[in-house]
């Protein structure tokens, strides 16, 4: 709510100076226009940033990893194991084993509840 009564604060001081006369309008609605492309950017960054963390809870690859993936797999299918290993390839195969690991732990997890629900019947 602070920031609902800082917004009204703003505007309450914007209004006094131009009836004080010390801005114009012009300058009220400058500052204004500029207060809302501030904003927007800030809430378009932490909208960016909570998918982002959603997207990685659910084990998604971001498609830079998944494209340096692709093209490792194309390296080893034109010239078998001779392709170089960089960077982002050792990340990408860290992304593809968290996800098999995720993966085999919802399987064990499902595989549980049934056992738990064949039990209990």
């Amino acid at each position: 709510m602070s920031k609902n009564s800082d917004i009204k604060a703003t505007i309450k001081s914007l209004i006094e100076n131009v009836q004080l006369g010390n801005k114009s309008g012009t300058e009220v609605a400058q500052s204004v226009n500029l207060f809302l492309k501030e904003s927007g950017e800030a809430i378009k960054l932490k909208i960016e940033d909570e998918v982002e963390r959603s997207v990685s809870k659910m084990g998604f690859v971001k498609r830079g990893e998944f494209e340096a993936l692709k093209q490792e797999v194309a390296a080893l299918k034109k010239g078998g194991a001779s392709a170089k290993k960089s960077p982002a390839k050792k990340s990408a195969k860290k992304v593809v084993k968290k996800t098999a690991a995720k993966k085999s732990t919802a399987k064990k997890t499902a595989a549980k509840k049934r056992t738990a629900k064949k039990v209990s019947k």
